[in-house]
C-alpha cells in the first residue's frame, strides 16, 4: 500500500511514515506486531481516502473536524484548553477575545469653517488626490481610513478633532 502513497506525499512526509511502518512498533512492549499492522493499514487506507478528496471536498472535511475537535474559526474554544489556575474563567477569555486589534476612522461630521484644513489632513493620512480626498470629506459620515491599529487610529482621530471634525473610532 505505501507504494501509492510514495507517489502523492512529499519525501519528509514519507519518511515519517515509514519510520512508524517499521516491523518493530514504537510501543513494542504494550501491543502486538499484529495489532500495528492493523494500524498502520488503517492510517494508509485514510491517507489514501483524504488524498483522493477534492479540494472542495477537503474543505468540508477541514471544517467537520474542526467542529468535531471544538475548533471555530477564532482558535481554540474556551472551554478544557485553560492552562493555569482554575480561578480564571471563561468569561476573561471572552473579553480578551472581544478587544479590537483593528479600527476604522470614522468623520461623522465637521466644522465648515475648518473643511479645507480637514481636507489637508485626510490627504496627508490617505494619500488620495484634492478632489477624491474633497468627495470624501463632503460625504461625512464616512469611514476614511480602515484597518488601523489602535495607536494609530486614536492619533488620526486626535488630529481631525483638532481641526474642529467630529469623529469615531469603530
Amino acid at each position: 500500500m505505501t507504494s501509492s502513497i510514495a507517489s502523492k506525499l512529499p519525501s519528509k512526509t514519507l519518511s515519517r511514515l515509514l519510520l512508524f511502518t517499521r516491523k518493530t512498533p514504537l510501543c513494542q512492549p504494550f501491543c502486538t506486531l499484529t495489532k500495528a499492522q492493523a494500524q498502520t493499514q488503517k492510517l494508509e487506507r485514510i491517507a489514501d481516502e483524504l488524498l483522493s478528496l477534492s479540494k472542495l471536498e477537503l474543505h468540508d472535511y477541514n471544517i467537520l473536524m474542526r467542529h468535531k475537535m471544538g475548533l471555530n474559526k477564532y482558535g481554540p474554544a474556551a472551554v478544557g484548553l485553560q492552562s493555569g489556575s482554575g480561578s480564571a474563567g471563561p468569561a476573561t477569555e471572552v473579553k480578551a477575545a472581544a478587544e479590537k486589534m483593528v479600527f476604522d476612522v470614522k468623520l461623522e461630521k465637521f466644522d465648515a469653517a475648518a473643511k479645507i484644513k480637514i481636507i489637508k489632513e485626510v490627504r496627508a493620512f490617505t494619500d488620495l488626490g484634492l478632489k477624491d480626498a474633497k468627495d470624501l470629506v463632503e460625504k461625512a459620515p464616512v469611514v476614511v481610513k480602515k484597518g488601523l491599529t489602535k495607536e494609530e487610529a486614536e492619533a488620526i482621530s486626535e488630529k481631525l478633532k483638532a481641526l474642529g471634525a467630529t469623529v469615531v473610532l469603530e
